[in-house]
């Protein structure tokens, strides 16, 4: 019921003041993005918290974790290491929506996200948070490292 009540609220609210995610939903006819959107309207801005995986704080993979359990039900591996080995891979042309990503940010260390739509992600970032990113970004696509699909 209270997922119902968002949703009406969500499409009652109209496009003022949505994130570049929100906005863009109605332009994609899949019926899987709208869980994410609801997933990354109620924790956006949470704070990075290394071994976080609650509203409190999240780092990457506990992000990834705890949205993919509640817009899909998916049970997924808790560190970005297992996840990196999880599903099978895609070529980033073929991405959709639910694909995670990935990106070396130091030796040996990786980057996870949730491919959202149109070329951007989301993720638990270290300076802002839960937010939206683009892969396009100079810094992302240097580090760019793969995708896997799960869904």
């Amino acid at each position: 019921m209270r997922w119902l009540i968002l949703l009406v609220f969500t499409l009652l609210t109209g496009c003022a003041g949505m994130t570049s995610l929100e906005s863009r939903s109605a332009e994609v006819s899949s019926a899987d993005r709208q869980p994410l959107v609801l997933v990354f309207q109620k924790y956006r801005g949470a704070p990075y918290i290394y071994g976080g995986t609650d509203a409190r704080g999240f780092d990457c993979s506990g992000f990834i974790q705890l949205a993919l359990q509640e817009a899909y039900g998916l049970s997924v591996p808790r560190t970005t290491d297992a996840l990196a080995r999880t599903g099978t891979a895609v070529r980033r042309d073929q991405l959709r929506i639910g694909d995670l990503v990935f990106f070396y940010t130091g030796v040996k260390q990786l980057h996870a996200g949730i491919y959202s739509n149109k070329g951007r992600f989301i993720h638990a970032s270290t300076s802002k948070g839960v937010m939206e990113s683009n892969l396009d970004n100079p810094y992302w696509q240097r580090r760019y490292f793969q995708a896997r699909r799960l869904l």
